[in-house]
């Protein structure tokens, strides 16, 4: 017996990295997964090993940019199952063009679209489930870069990650009487597949330092899976061999 048995979770960006690991987890707790990215093929693959070990999955691709690509996942989410208990708020990209001498307002749009404009469009479409229900956690990922303001992740991508902590806090302030729980994870560097967009390359040294896909999904997991009554509303979680204070100590040395 799962301790998600039963629940419905859906999760976004759930193809590759933090949310492929979070879906995984998530299902390995017997919760039903809607899965939702860009590109199906990737969401198939993570489907497929979920439905092979008796877990249910359901892909739903879309672009989460377009509202009505949202509103028609969540009619889906209400035809099928009538309920949403979790909500795995995770898509994001970042770009390479990201300092502001190269910064266009097309690159810009795209960058808080993905990062801040889908993550709200997902809450609203999560929110009513929720209240009817009197319960529901909800759980977005932001990044080190949503607390702390440095140059290597770009001022769109720092202002949408702000953004997000900020949308987390305040369904919070609102939901909390109605049974309603917002988490927000702040990572450091996790090696996934957005470091790849990464203006300098790095190296898989470096990458092996960092935090892995799967320690973020097994936090996930365990928020997801708190009793009613406990909200953890902010996590910071961060290598241990954090590259930002390495430096700052050879600089000191």
């Amino acid at each position: 017996m799962g301790k998600l048995d039963g629940r419905v979770a859906w999760v976004t960006g759930a193809g590759s990295g933090i949310g492929e690991a979070a879906a995984l987890a998530l299902a390995g707790e017997g919760a039903r997964l809607v899965l939702t990215g860009r590109r199906e093929a990737p969401l198939s693959d993570v489907a497929g090993r979920i439905r092979s070990v008796g877990g249910e999955a359901h892909v739903q691709p879309g672009d989460l940019m377009r509202a009505a690509i949202v509103e028609k996942i969540g009619a889906f989410i209400g035809e099928r199952f009538r309920r949403l208990d979790i909500l795995v708020n995770n898509a994001g990209a970042n770009i390479l063009e990201r300092d502001w001498k190269r910064l266009t307002p097309a690159r810009i749009d795209e960058v808080i679209g993905i990062n801040l404009s889908a993550a709200f469009y997902c809450a609203t479409v999560a929110l009513p489930f929720m209240r009817a229900q009197k319960d529901g956690v909800l759980i977005h990922t932001a990044s080190f870069a949503g607390r702390f303001v440095h140059p290597l992740s770009g001022a769109a991508y720092i202002a949408a990650k702000h953004g997000v902590v900020a949308m987390s806090h305040s369904i919070n302030m609102e939901e909390c009487v109605n049974g309603i729980r917002s988490t927000v994870v702040c990572p450091g560097e996790v090696a996934t597949p957005i470091l790849d967009k990464r203006p300098v390359p790095v190296s898989k040294e470096d990458r092996a330092r960092m935090l892995q896909a799967t320690d973020c999904g097994d936090l996930i997991r365990y928020v997801a899976c708190l009793p009613p009554h406990v909200c953890i509303n902010e996590v910071l979680i961060t290598p241990t061999s954090n590259r930002g204070y390495v430096v700052v100590l050879a600089r000191c040395g």
